[in-house]
């Protein structure tokens, strides 16, 4: 029998040859699940889930599945139930997306669908029913091909060509409508001093904001609790010069974009913390994941 530690070992050493398998596909997942969610953040969790979920699943199979259907699959059904959890859903449930005779005439030109499902914003997609969405994104965002939404959301191709007509024309209307003012923004000093004292290598300043139940989830690689652990993981920064921490917004929440001062303008990925009286009580790093920023989505502040 092996100790608990050499069977925690192969499971990791297990975990990071999938994460490597599917490490092409998942720009892709975060692209659908944060439109299916309407949330940048929202969306890496349900990858995350989709990962766990596919992970365990795996180690059921006798070989392995075709992984981007799969994969998808289990992203879709990941995000209905984030959905569900919200309360996000809208009328018409994903089950109801109807069968209905081919008419290639009542579809716009494929090209023109697709611009404007890249130019709309990423919370428009909230307005579609999840059929209509999931369809929308899989086409007009991802490209996939109705065969391949078919098969992805286990509908048959008309009730695909039937969500994809309705949801277009919902997206159009949406992305007609006029936004919103953003509302006036100032970001808090707590959040100011830390990337201050962070910009400076003042690690002891950092570590002196924490809370003592202080949570890290550097996301995909590791987690940690408690100021002493968590304090550990300012030592990959203090070794890696050139990092520089902006604050900014990314889905209504103040966050920090993380650059490299060698490469100015898009932020490489970003770090949201949590606070409790003024004390970081949780960072949530994205370094790992770095596809989360490709979509230029996080706002500077002014």
């Amino acid at each position: 029998m092996r100790p608990p530690d050499d069977i925690i070992g192969v499971l990791e050493q297990g975990r990071r040859q999938f994460l490597a398998l599917v490490a092409h596909i998942r720009p892709d997942l975060h692209r659908y699940c944060t439109r299916m969610t309407g949330s940048v953040t929202d969306g890496e969790d349900v990858v995350q889930e989709t990962l766990g979920r596919a992970l365990f699943e795996l180690s059921q199979f006798k070989e392995l599945p075709p992984l981007r259907p799969w994969l998808f699959r289990i992203a879709h059904n990941k995000a209905i139930d984030h959905l569900r959890h919200e309360k996000y859903r809208r009328s018409e449930p994903i089950e109801a997306a109807s069968d209905v005779a081919d008419d290639t005439a009542r579809e716009p030109d494929n090209m023109l669908a697709r611009s404007q499902a890249m130019r709309a914003a990423i919370s428009c997609f909230l307005e579609l029913a999840p059929a209509q969405r999931a369809c929308v994104i899989l086409k007009d965002v991802l490209d996939h091909s109705t065969d391949e939404i078919a098969l992805e959301l286990n509908l048959s191709v008309p009730a695909v060509k039937a969500a994809l007509h309705r949801g277009r024309a919902t997206l159009l209307h949406a992305s007609k409508a006029p936004s919103p003012a953003p509302p006036g923004r100032a970001v808090s000093p707590a959040l100011l001093r830390y990337a201050s004292l962070f910009n400076a290598h003042d690690w002891d300043g950092v570590r002196a904001m924490l809370a003592d139940d202080v949570r890290l989830d550097l996301v995909s690689q590791r987690k940690a609790a408690g100021r002493r652990e968590v304090g550990m993981y300012f030592s990959n920064y203090d070794r890696t010069a050139g990092w520089h921490l902006t604050p900014a917004w990314l889905d209504g929440r103040e966050v920090l974009a993380v650059r490299l001062q060698a490469q100015p303008g898009q932020p490489r990925y970003f770090i949201e913390l949590g606070w409790a009286q003024e004390r970081v009580a949780s960072i949530r790093d994205f370094r790992y994941v770095p596809y989360i920023a490709q979509e230029d989505l996080i706002e500077p502040v002014d």
